[in-house]
């Protein structure tokens, strides 16, 4: 499942935060206030990517062979390719 790069964009105003699969050339405006909000950066993982997670450390594992962090919904390590153990 491959999908857009996800995008945090933040009405300057009064500091809502949402997360979409922005656009290019596209406005997007804050649903109360009707501003217009600004890009304040990527969400990672950058797409494409098999996870929908965002690197939070509560959304992360330990890869049990190579060590390295990888989301907590995906079987196989980003980094060496193994499948990891099943989560307790």
């Amino acid at each position: 499942m491959e999908s857009g790069q996800r995008y945090r964009l933040r009405a300057p105003s009064s500091g809502r935060e949402i997360v979409i699969e922005a656009q290019p050339d596209v406005i997007y405006r804050d649903e109360q206030s009707g501003e217009v909000l600004e890009v304040v950066g990527e969400v990672l993982p950058l797409a494409p990517s098999q996870s929908r997670l965002p690197w939070a450390v509560e959304n992360l594992r330990f890869c049990d062979r190579c060590g390295a962090m990888a989301q907590r919904d995906l079987n196989e390590c980003p980094t060496c390719d193994r499948r990891m153990a099943p989560l307790a």
